[in-house]
Order: structure tokens, then C-alpha cells, then sequence
């Protein structure tokens, strides 16, 4: 009864615009006091304080951080020429150069939304110049952007690590086959549009355009090579790796000679303030994750659904329908913070590997960014391209296909994401 009013309360609090994060902390904090006395108060302080000092934790605003050094260093303009010079030639080649651009940025962002906002602001204005209508270019801007939740280092993976108590680093490796099938699918469905719409050519191509763009990028192709290869080397960890592509993305701007100080500002202001929501998400979950524990939730619904049945895949699908519903309403890391350590007990039970599941829940909430009623990621494509949120998801639906096909391989061909984690790890 105490849970059926707890989850009542934090419906209604949410419904009045109270933040998620303070919503949690109030209801379980109520619901704890009800049923523990006001003696456990101390003991709330305590617990979110140590959700809120996850070390890993400190990656997100240093992921944020570089992805907008990238974007106001010149990095990202030098990434755009030479994709434009090896897909341009193609027809509808402006959107591919964007899903490869996207890819590419994703491997030093980890954010979608980041994506969207500092490549958005280019590549969505150039393809409604080249005669693209506005819905197609934030539909492929914005589906190209969740790449970044897939394709290594990726927030809401450091974040499931967290949670799960789960590799990182494994994560990473997971995601490396994921996202390239992701990408290389999007690009089919973008030719196929342009096929259909007959969507113009960029440019010619030429050998000597390629060289000179690769001569011109190729400082910032460095970028992943050193991050990645540093994070998958064993040499740093994720969060030291984070750090790292900072450091890297300040001294490659500065040779550039295009660092703008303001954006620097502005990003530093946005990453501390991504971080302090999620940290406070984090603290508040915890607590709720505490209590739920202390109630033996997670234990009675692993229960309940192993008595429904034992079939390892049958629960993977109830799972990825539970995952793709939460993802219409919440945001990935608010989903991943209070739902991954409710059905981890139920992962455990039935001998689901922790990093596999972990590939399941990003690409679902992946699913879910590109959803409405939320839809944060959408959303923001659709905002920079001055387009309607329901004009996009009619084309959009078709690049979230792609997406659904790539969770289903996930999901029911392990070696899909697991086959590089096996090798190098296992």
C-alpha cells in the first residue's frame, strides 16, 4: 500500500511540474519516514549524499565539455569537408555527410542532444539550402544524433554502469558494432529518400578534395584514437579518458587557431549544469533504490516474472517493451537511474549478461529520445530546423526503424555487441 501511494504521489508531483529528481527525493523520503519514524532522516542525508559522489559520474560534463571544443575549435567544420568530399558525390550525399558527421562526433561527445545542437546548427540549415525539405533534415539530423548514445564513450552507458555496477569499459566495446550498423543502416534508408524524392548531388567526386580535407582534419581524426584507444588500451579509464579528450580537443583548437572563448564559456556553464541534474537524479534514486530494497521490490517483481516464465528471451522482449514504454516519458538518464536497479535482480535471475543488457536499455532509451511526448533529442533537430515535431516523426519514423532493427539484432544475436567484449575481455 505504502509503495501504491508512493508512486501516486510522485505522479502527481511530476504532473505539477515538480522536478523528477525532487519529486523522488520527497515521496521516498515520506514514505520512509511512515514506515521507518523520523530516525532514519540522518540516514537520508547520508545515502544521497553517496549517490551524488560517483566518481565515473565526473566523464558527463567532460564529454559535454569537448564536443563543444570540437564545435567552436573548428573541428567539426574540418569533419564536414571531408565527409562532404567522400559522400557528396552521392545522391542525397548532404545526409549522409551528416550521418557520418554525427558518427564521428559521437565518438568524442557521448550526447545526443549535445550532437544535435553543435552539428544541427550547420548541417540542418545546409541541407533546407540545398532544396531538402525541413522535415527530412531534422529527421536525419536527429536520428543520426542518438548514434551518440551507442557509439562509444557514451553518457547514459557510464551512467548504466553506475547503476548496474557494471564495466564501463565493456560498455564501450559493446557499443563500437552497434552504432556502425546504425549508421551504415541510416545511410541506406537516406538514399533510399533521395532515390525516391530525388535529392540533389553535393559535389563531384575527387581524389585530390579527399586528401586535401583528410590533410586538413587530420589532427582531429586523432581525437578518437587517442581517447578510445587510451580508454580500450587500459591505459586510462572512462573518466580519465573524458579528461583527456578535453585536453586533446583544447590543444587541436589552439593549433587550429579557431577557439571561441565565448562558446568555451557557454559550454562550461551547460556541462555543470547537465551534471548537477544528474547528480541530483542520481542522489535521489539511490535513496529510492534503498528503500525499494529495503521493501524487497526488485526481488518480488524478479519473482513474479519468473513465475510468468523462465525463458531468457521471453523476458528480453517484456523487457524491451517495458524499456520502449518508459523511454515515451522519461529521460535516458532519469530512466536509467531509477528503473536499471529495479530490474537488475530479474537480469541476474535468468543469466542475462549485465553489458548485453546494458546495450539493450541504451538503444531502447536511444528509441525513446526520438519519441514523443519527450522526445528530447527530436525536440532540439526540430527546433533548430523551424519544423513540426509531427511532420518530422512521419519521415522519422523510418530512421527509428532502422534503430528498432538494430535492437532486435542486439537483443537476440549476442554476438552482435558481445563478440568484441569476448575478445578482448573475456
Amino acid at each position: 500500500m505504502t509503495i501504491a501511494l508512493m508512486f501516486i504521489g510522485l505522479f502527481a508531483l511530476v504532473l505539477i511540474n515538480v522536478p523528477i529528481a525532487v519529486a523522488l527525493a520527497v515521496t521516498t523520503t515520506i514514505a520512509m519516514v511512515l514506515t521507518q519514524g523520523t530516525s532514519i532522516l540522518p540516514n537520508v542525508a547520508l545515502v544521497m549524499m553517496d549517490g551524488a559522489t560517483k566518481f565515473p559520474l565526473i566523464a558527463i560534463p567532460l564529454f559535454i565539455l569537448a564536443g563543444a571544443i570540437m564545435n567552436s575549435g573548428g573541428i567539426s567544420r574540418r569533419l564536414i569537408a571531408f565527409a562532404s568530399a567522400l559522400f557528396g558525390f552521392i545522391k542525397g550525399g548532404l545526409s549522409m555527410i551528416t550521418i557520418a558527421t554525427s558518427m564521428f562526433f559521437a565518438e568524442i561527445s557521448g550526447s545526443a542532444v549535445a550532437d544535435v545542437a553543435a552539428l544541427g546548427s550547420i548541417l540542418i540549415p545546409a541541407m533546407k539550402k540545398k532544396g531538402y525539405p525541413a522535415p527530412f533534415a531534422a529527421a536525419v539530423m536527429s536520428s543520426s544524433a542518438t548514434l551518440a548514445v551507442i557509439i562509444p564513450p557514451s553518457i547514459p552507458m557510464i551512467l548504466y554502469a553506475v547503476m548496474a555496477q557494471t564495466s564501463v569499459v565493456q560498455l564501450f566495446v559493446a557499443g563500437v558494432v552497434p552504432g556502425i550498423l546504425g549508421g551504415v543502416g541510416m545511410m541506406i534508408m537516406s538514399y533510399w529518400f533521395a532515390r525516391r524524392h530525388n535529392y540533389p548531388v553535393e559535389e563531384m567526386f575527387q581524389v585530390r578534395r579527399v586528401v586535401e580535407t583528410f590533410k586538413d582534419a587530420s589532427l582531429a581524426f586523432t581525437l578518437p584514437v587517442i581517447i578510445l584507444g587510451g580508454i580500450f588500451g587500459g591505459f586510462v579509464t572512462a573518466t580519465e579518458g573524458a579528461a583527456l579528450a578535453v585536453l586533446a580537443s583544447v590543444l587541436i583548437s589552439a593549433v587550429y587557431r579557431e577557439l571561441n572563448f565565448q562558446h568555451l564559456r557557454e559550454a562550461i556553464i551547460e556541462g555543470g549544469i547537465h551534471t548537477s541534474v544528474v547528480m541530483l537524479l542520481v542522489a535521489a534514486s539511490v535513496l529510492v533504490g534503498v528503500f525499494l530494497t529495503e521493501v524487497q521490490v526488485p526481488q518480488k517483481l524478479a519473482a513474479e516474472i519468473s513465475s510468468l516464465t523462465d525463458n531468457k528471451y521471453v523476458i528480453l522482449a517484456i523487457l524491451n517493451l517495458f524499456f520502449l514504454t518508459v523511454g515515451f516519458f522519461l529521460h535516458s538518464a532519469a530512466a536509467i537511474i531509477l528503473v536499471v536497479p529495479i530490474v537488475m535482480p530479474i537480469v541476474h535471475s535468468v543469466g542475462i549478461d549485465p553489458v548485453h543488457f546494458g546495450m539493450i536499455v541504451t538503444l531502447n532509451l536511444g528509441i525513446g529520445q526520438q519519441t514523443p511526448p519527450v522526445a528530447s533529442v527530436l525536440v532540439t533537430a526540430c527546433s533548430v530546423a523551424k519544423a513540426d515535431v509531427w511532420d518530422v516523426s512521419k519521415v522519422n519514423i523510418y530512421f527509428i526503424g532502422v534503430l528498432f532493427a538494430v535492437l532486435m539484432l542486439v537483443t537476440y544475436v549476442p554476438i552482435v555487441p558481445m563478440g568484441l567484449v569476448e575478445f578482448f575481455y573475456r
